[in-house]
């Protein structure tokens, strides 16, 4: 499936890593207070070495009890990231709602804008369309920073409903189809048994016909599974990752690149997904941990 984002279309063949830098000092799962452009920009092109094909920007917290930043507060957290790591020649997306965000976001050399609203502000759409940038478009019922569980009769039917109806309104702006990225919205409005149930039957989501973006780590449905708090949720995180590779994600949202890298690469081998060597052998120096 081609993916367009900007001035280059991305093949998806096999899933792919985007890796997560957070802007804010009040992230759900990184409560270290402010950083430095620089220091994020480190992390940033660590998580490439890992194998991310794409970052993720974020400027304002998912949490719901915080309130909003102001929108001029999200620019200055965001623009200068992106600005260093679009020169350093990294794809990177921005995690906003809002149209002044992404359009800044934009000028500064993001490829691709994480709609993590269901397009609440469609001057999103419009700056998507203008730049010719990748768009995701994600199911949510709730306005930004809400939480609450809305009563679905079947919630993966909601799910397509809604992203279907999303997709109309982005195309109406002119976004072109292959401008275009699907999120289920895992835990956005959903109880954890109900992103369960959303993970269980992707590939009717999938049937939609464009690339599904995941974003399954250390959600709050992995850590009601396993009664485990953020940053303790990494084998959950794993498992999640497989059942949504299993129903045909393409780009995977995730914290840790390098554990879901190498998940990915046993995965796809023992799957025969890609050919292993006959050659293949354990280099000497990695057969034990050094004295």
């Amino acid at each position: 499936m081609i993916l367009r984002l900007r001035d280059r279309t991305l093949e998806l063949r096999r899933p792919v890593l985007m890796g997560i830098v957070n802007a804010t000092p009040d992230s759900f799962s990184d409560r270290q207070g402010h950083k430095s452009s620089a220091e994020l920009a480190r992390r940033a092109l660590a998580q490439v070495a890992a194998g991310a094909a794409f970052i993720d920007v974020g400027g304002e917290s998912g949490r719901t009890d915080t309130d909003a930043v102001p929108v001029d507060e999200e620019i200055a957290r965001v623009v200068p990231l992106v600005e260093r790591l679009a020169a350093d020649g990294v794809t990177v997306s921005v995690d906003t709602w809002r149209a002044p965000v992404a359009r800044a976001a934009l000028e500064a050399g993001a490829a691709m804008i994480n709609d993590v609203s269901g397009l609440s502000d469609p001057g999103v759409a419009e700056a998507c369309a203008r730049s010719r940038a990748a768009l995701v478009v994600t199911h949510t019922r709730l306005p930004p920073k809400r939480k609450g569980f809305p009563a679905y009769a079947d919630v993966v039917a909601d799910v397509v409903e809604l992203l279907r109806e999303r997709v109309e309104e982005a195309r109406s702006q002119r976004v072109a189809a292959e401008q275009l990225v699907l999120d289920p919205g895992i835990d956005l409005a959903k109880t954890p048994a109900e992103s369960v149930e959303v993970l269980r039957r992707l590939p009717e989501v999938r049937a939609l016909g464009r690339p599904l973006l995941l974003s399954v780590s250390r959600k709050d449905f992995v850590g009601a599974l396993t009664e485990r708090s953020p940053a303790a949720r990494g084998a959950g995180t794993l498992a999640a990752l497989g059942a949504a590779v299993d129903g045909g994600a393409a780009i995977l949202r995730v914290h840790d690149v390098s554990d879901a890298r190498e998940f990915l690469t046993v995965r796809a081998a023992l799957n025969g997904d890609v050919d292993v060597p006959e050659a293949l052998r354990l280099d000497a120096t990695l057969r034990r941990e050094p004295a």
